[in-house]
């Protein structure tokens, strides 16, 4: 790799900078490249409407930095240390072996669940008709989810594509014996993952600066992520070890 340190000649934009990354790094975003600048780990110029115009310099630089963390699982506060080393003379920079490909779908730890099936999907307004039959659930089913807070309805009164989900694996869950008070201990352990990584995201949301926001939604993206391959592992775990009794 070449030209890690900071340079002011280019200008690319934020989307070029992502079209040029997203073949080595698909998981990589643009509130992903905000983060890692609001972090301090590039300064991209800007234009005089507040643009961000990137160089190739800057655009090595976080092509060193995912790939850091890819390959490496480096924190980026070592990631920083070594950037900085670099721009001051007193490192270099080795080119890491591109035939070397080690899968990753988080940047701060390895896990099975990708901070992207986070991102907002598009809105889809599903009728409660629409739901019953796509789910394949009766009416009376539906109603014990409601009333049990498993599924709720958005201000209009229709559903989306996790609602469908939901209320086919709590069907498909019930057929082992299972009841719906049953998946209310599920519900309230979500509730309790999703407080914490509200808790620890919200003094970052809270931040003065223009990057404050997209750096609280990346963490909350990245927790949640960790948060359910964590969550994976403990129930394998346990699972492994009620079949071995």
């Amino acid at each position: 790799m070449t030209a890690v340190g900071q340079q002011s000649n280019g200008g690319m934009s934020i989307g070029s900078v992502l079209d040029r990354l997203r073949p080595d790094f698909p998981d990589v975003t643009i509130s992903k490249i905000r983060f890692l600048e609001a972090e301090g780990l590039i300064s991209p110029e800007r234009t005089p409407s507040g643009y961000r115009r990137f160089s190739i310099a800057d655009c090595e630089r976080l092509r060193f930095v995912l790939t850091a963390q890819r390959d490496q699982y480096l924190p980026l506060k070592v990631i920083k240390e070594q950037l900085e080393a670099i721009d001051h003379g007193v490192a270099t920079v080795e080119r890491a072996d591109a035939s070397v490909k080690r899968p990753r779908s988080l940047t701060v730890a390895a896990g099975e669940v990708s901070p992207e099936e986070f991102l907002p999907d598009r809105e889809v307004r599903i009728s409660k008709a629409d739901l019953l039959a796509q789910a394949g659930i009766e009416d009376a089913f539906l109603t014990e989810l409601l009333r049990s807070g498993l599924i709720t309805p958005g201000q209009a009164g229709f559903y989306d594509d996790g609602a469908v989900t939901l209320a086919r694996t709590a069907h498909a869950m019930l057929q082992f014996g299972l009841e719906v008070r049953h998946l209310r201990a599920f519900k309230l352990a979500a509730d309790r993952e999703a407080g914490l990584v509200a808790q620890i995201a919200a003094p970052v949301a809270k931040g003065r600066d223009a990057g404050a926001r997209d750096r609280a939604e990346e963490m909350i993206r990245e927790l949640a992520a960790l948060s359910l391959t964590l969550h994976t592992c403990l129930v394998k775990a346990a699972v492994r070890g009620a079949l071995d009794r």
